[in-house]
Parts: C-alpha cells; sequence; structure tokens
C-alpha cells in the first residue's frame, strides 16, 4: 500500500466502504459524500468525514483530494457528477488517482461466452448502454485534462448484507432456470482489495474486470447456499414462468463469463473468496 493520502468518495456507498476499512487504519483521510443526513451521521461513526451531495460545493475537497473514486450510478443522458462538476475535476491538480466503478454489463450478452477488457463494448440493457456512455465521459475527461484515470467493471456484488442467505431461509428464495444462464460475482472485500492494489500500482488509462474464478449459473449460488444452512432447495422455476421485478429481469438478459487475469496479473491480487463456495462459507461463518 502506498504512503497514506486524502481520498473523496463520491457516493460513498457499500463498495467504498469495504475500501475504507482497508484504508482508515492506515491513516487515510477520507471524505464520502451521501445524499442525507442520516447517512452522514453513520459515516461520520466510521472514521469517514461525510458530505452531503447534491446540496454541498465539491470544490473545497476536489482541492483537498489525493485520490478520487467515484461509485455514482449513470443517468441515461450521462454521468451526474460530470455534469455537475466537470471543470472543477479537471482542475483538481493534486488528484495522483482516480477510480471509476462500473459494471460488466458494459460488455453486453456473449452467450456464456467469455470476455476481457479488450473486447468490443456492446449492451443490450438500458443501465448497460449509460454505463458505457459515463465511461466514455470520463475518458474523454481525462484525455483532455491527465486526471489519471483507472475504470473497474464490477461483477455481481455479494458480501455482509448482501447474501442469498436470508431468502433462502425465509422461503422466498427460488432457482430460476434459463438453460445457459451464467454470472459472474465478486465478494465486496475483494473489490476493497483490487482498489487499493490498483492505489497502490497505478497505471492510468487501464480498465480493470473485478471478478472471481467461477462463473456460474444462479441457481447453483441458491442451492449451495441452502446446502449450507442445512436447508432443503428452494423451488425451480422455469425463467419464462417466473414473477420479476423489471430489473432483476435484466440481469438474465445477458449471460457471460469475465476474465480476471488483469487484476490478478497487472495489481498482484490474490482472491479472498475465489469462488462464491468460499465466499458463501466466509459469509456463514460471520454470521457466528
Amino acid at each position: 500500500m502506498t504512503a497514506s493520502g486524502t481520498l473523496l468518495s463520491l457516493g460513498h456507498g457499500y463498495s467504498a466502504q469495504a475500501l475504507a476499512r482497508l484504508l482508515l487504519p492506515q491513516g487515510w483521510r477520507i471524505i464520502g459524500t451521501t445524499r442525507s443526513a442520516a447517512k452522514a451521521e453513520a459515516l461520520r461513526a466510521t472514521g469517514v468525514e461525510p458530505l452531503i451531495w447534491p446540496g454541498t460545493p465539491l470544490a473545497p475537497a476536489l482541492a483537498e483530494a489525493t485520490h478520487l473514486l467515484t461509485s455514482i450510478a449513470p443517468e441515461e443522458d450521462g454521468d451526474p457528477v460530470l455534469a455537475a462538476h466537470r471543470g472543477e475535476i479537471a482542475a483538481a491538480r493534486n488528484i495522483t488517482w482516480a477510480g471509476y466503478l462500473s459494471t460488466t454489463g458494459v460488455y453486453g450478452d456473449h452467450a456464456g461466452g467469455w470476455v476481457d477488457e479488450d473486447c468490443v463494448l456492446a449492451p443490450t440493457t438500458r443501465r448497460g448502454k449509460a454505463r458505457v456512455l459515463a465511461e466514455s465521459e470520463w475518458q474523454a475527461l481525462a484525455a483532455a485534462s491527465g486526471l489519471p484515470l483507472h475504470i473497474f467493471r464490477l461483477a455481481g456484488i455479494y458480501g455482509p448484507g448482501r447474501g442469498p442467505f436470508a431468502k433462502v431461509r425465509d422461503g422466498t428464495a427460488r432457482r430460476i432456470i434459463k438453460p445457459g444462464q451464467v454470472f459472474s460475482r465478486i465478494h465486496v472485500d475483494d473489490i476493497a482489495q483490487v482498489l487499493a492494489a490498483s492505489i497502490a500500482r497505478p497505471a492510468p488509462g487501464t480498465a480493470y474486470n473485478v471478478c472471481d474464478n467461477d462463473p456460474a449459473p444462479p441457481e447453483d449460488v441458491i442451492a449451495h447456499a441452502a446446502t449450507l444452512l442445512g436447508l432443503p432447495l428452494p423451488p425451480a422455476l422455469r425463467y419464462d414462468e417466473a414473477e420479476m421485478t423489471a430489473m432483476a429481469r435484466s440481469f438474465y438478459a445477458e449471460s457471460k463469463r469475465v476474465r480476471n487475469d488483469r487484476i490478478k496479473e497487472g495489481l498482484g491480487v490474490k482472491l479472498l473468496y475465489p469462488g462464491y463456495r468460499e465466499g458463501l462459507a466466509a459469509l456463514l461463518a460471520a454470521e457466528g
């Protein structure tokens, strides 16, 4: 890890909070934005300096930041941070590392085939298209201003409070069967260590896939969670018969396996949870 600095974390949510848990004990100052006063106080209790945004000027924090991380989701017409603060970010001269959290949804559907960071970006969902637009906006800003930008394309995120156990326990879990469907995943603590490794070894202009080694059908993950809990397998439903939200259904619109060689070879990352089996076992153990 590099010497400590000041991280401005825009949209200081689940993944950014995991990074903060690594950096704060090393003496980092972290300024995290949130939308509400209640969430601001919760951040303050963890050692993060809260900043309510939108609503508070970012210029003072940008002037003090040595590192910038944005986790804020884009709108369909572009990135809301850049829409409001493009010029201020371009003028921030103390930033030695910037990270943009994107998604593997930018690759679109590959019918279960493998993708890496050099694949053409061809999303089919509205959310994926918005991410491609936002990535391109950040890349254009970096090209024009010299911002040392790194893009992190995250697979499906799980971790404490975000696992399948609650639904399996309360009987609402379902094994949705769509032949050929496969997803890649990543434990939030592995996202944090990838970001920390990049901060320690900057390579501006690089995009990284952030996922584990074990892409798998979603029904396999639910079944394994039930097995770990010693509970019956949740019922299986065909995809075309399952009641799902539009958001949930959009995840099934694309199927791919995501390669993660670059985080290993370029950043020296050794995953804490190489697959969902290790990750789920650790979540269950942490519950006590």
